[in-house]
């Protein structure tokens, strides 16, 4: 099954104008073009890409259901910044994911090897942009999605899709903190994917809450 896409990475044609705001909206905010704090208003939204208000205001009740925006009556829509237990939860929510489909395909060895022949290629794209990290945040939220949605479940794909936003957005401030080394982070990916290849579900389960806690403490959040 091909992972699910984030919102901006949707190739459908014809995608409605009110999604595509969303969508290229959705981007800016994750990875930081658009600062929390900032006011989105539908006049600007719509002038922006040459719509009305109409798919401007349906663009930013999207936004507020992926959690990236509040809205404010007759104001507009405040851009979210990510609290200490929005970003502990949604954490949670992910490793509880990654590691219930690896529990599930752990004692299959097809599934088990289709599983690592999918994460190969996004490892080896992680080696190769451990000096670029906008690229290395692709790669390293394609890995834990590659984990997450390889089990085939279409309601965790539907789960994944409303949270990618927001779980693309953490992950971008992970990557680009200053204190992030990257080549740890691609070391611990691979002894994640040792794991899985070792059928070690027990031992995977306690890595990768040890690597989002470890690897996401590193960057500011709203104290809550």
């Amino acid at each position: 099954m091909r992972p699910p896409t984030l919102p901006w990475l949707d190739t459908r044609e014809n995608l409605p104008i009110a999604a595509q705001i969303a969508a290229q909206t959705a981007r800016h905010i994750a990875e930081g073009a658009i600062e929390p704090g900032e006011l989105l208003r539908e006049v600007d939204l719509a002038a922006e890409h040459g719509a009305s208000r109409t798919p401007a205001r349906e663009a930013m009740l999207q936004l507020e259901t992926w959690g990236l925006v509040r809205l404010l009556p007759k104001k507009g829509a405040l851009v979210t910044n990510p609290t200490s237990r929005e970003r502990d939860e949604l954490l949670s929510v992910r490793a509880m994911l990654e590691g219930h489909a690896v529990a599930r395909i752990a004692p299959d060895e097809s599934r088990r090897q289709g599983l690592l022949e999918a994460l190969a290629p996004v490892l080896e794209a992680q080696a190769a942009s451990v000096d670029r990290p906008a690229d290395f945040t692709v790669h390293d939220y394609a890995f834990h999605l590659t984990l997450a949605s390889h089990d085939d479940n279409h309601v965790v794909e539907e789960v994944l899709r409303s949270l990618g936003p927001r779980l693309f957005r953490l992950t971008h401030l992970a990557v680009l903190s200053p204190a992030a080394d990257l080549p740890a982070l691609h070391r611990e990916h691979v002894e994640l994917t040792d794991a899985v290849a070792r059928g070690d579900v027990t031992g995977f389960r306690e890595m990768i809450d040890r690597h989002l806690r470890t690897r996401h403490d590193s960057y500011p959040v709203v104290a809550e």
